[in-house]
């Protein structure tokens, strides 16, 4: 018994170890590949310099403002998005049963759109929050989203059954599209910025989008991951998990409520940007199975890793031009999702 918990233990390290490195390849990548190649040892040295491990007098100052300034909180806020939408996907697909579950099953991700939709159609810049309004109001649209479809679905259905939830979610997504159709309608010179903002970018945020984040990103994931117990055994059902001692209706809520705040928090931040939430936990569920103990923190470290190389393949392959990340996603998502469904399938 002894042995094969020793072996388990070895096991999980190496397999969060592999994500690990993965997650710090791909930002070193991010950092280093760009209109100016900079080497992995230069942007070591500067991270060292930082913390007063290396000398910065060899660094020229140029490729320090590079580094820290424009790639590093670029990637960061990639990282942050993507573990965040992958996360968020995850918690959905094992409260829900439903492997076509994603962050935008409950309509979470309608609603922060409409909110930042609202602020591009109206010019909307108030006082006290500048450049963060539009983040803002759209974290506000998405949680209160949720709140709509929580109260329309236990005024359906007190239960809160699963189909109740994905089917309230379906009537409102298909509504805020309906909104935001609308606002594209009747939109001017706005319109380029609105169709933009919808495909989902990561560029020219800067540090203050990615400390916008984090705590969202931080709550969220705390609620999620001290709830994998609890969605495991879900997986069996809400009558069974309430057999074995789990409070289905408390449980259900934080899950929900940690999965949207994440997707709200990463929407307001970027954008739309679809299939990262429904092809990385697959992936990682192919792996290293359906416990969600193990599932949830490595899709958050997979997402984010696929975030980073979708936003770097978005501005370098018709550099100097860029491509909205929500496109790679796509392109890299659709195709990947549709074999891994079929596969099942047979």
């Amino acid at each position: 018994m002894r042995k094969s918990f020793i072996r388990t233990s070895l096991s999980n390290a190496a397999v969060y170890a592999i994500a690990i490195f993965i997650v710090i390849i791909a930002m070193l990548l991010g950092i280093s590949i760009g209109a100016l190649s900079i080497p992995f040892s230069t942007i070591i040295d500067i991270f060292l310099s930082q913390i007063g491990m290396a000398s910065k007098h060899h660094i020229p100052d140029n490729l320090v403002q590079i580094v820290l300034a424009i790639r590093l909180p670029r990637v960061v806020l990639a990282f942050f998005v993507g573990a965040s939408l992958s996360l968020a996907g995850a918690a959905f697909q094992g409260l829900l049963k439903n492997p076509l579950a994603d962050p935008y099953t409950l309509g979470v991700s309608s609603g922060a759109s409409v909110g930042a939709v609202i602020v591009l159609f109206f010019h909307w810049q108030w006082p006290w929050l500048g450049t963060f309004t539009l983040p803002f109001v759209s974290i506000v649209f998405g949680m209160a989203t949720l709140f709509l479809v929580l109260l329309f679905a236990r005024k359906v259905d007190r239960r809160l059954s699963v189909e109740t939830i994905i089917l309230t979610g379906i009537i409102f997504s298909a509504f805020f599209s309906a909104l935001i159709s609308l606002m594209i309608a009747l939109t001017g010179e706005e319109l380029r910025q609105i169709i933009g903002w919808l495909m989902g970018s990561v560029a020219m945020r800067g540090w203050n989008y990615t400390l916008m984040i984090a705590p969202f990103f931080l709550i969220g994931s705390v609620l999620l991951i001290v709830n994998s117990r609890e969605l495991n055994a879900f997986a069996f059902g809400e009558t069974v998990a309430a057999h074995i001692g789990v409070n289905v209706a408390k449980r259900k809520l934080l899950i929900l409520t940690g999965a949207s705040l994440l997707t709200g928090a990463a929407v307001a931040v970027s954008g739309a940007i679809g299939f990262v939430g429904l092809v990385v936990p697959h992936m990682v569920r192919l792996v290293i199975g359906p416990n969600h103990r193990l599932l949830l923190p490595l899709s958050l470290l997979y997402g984010g890793a696929f975030l980073v190389l979708a936003d770097l393949a978005a501005r370098t392959i018709i550099s100097p031009r860029e491509l909205p990340i929500g496109v790679i996603t796509a392109l890299i998502g659709a195709p990947l999702f549709a074999y891994l469904f079929l596969k099942r399938k047979t």
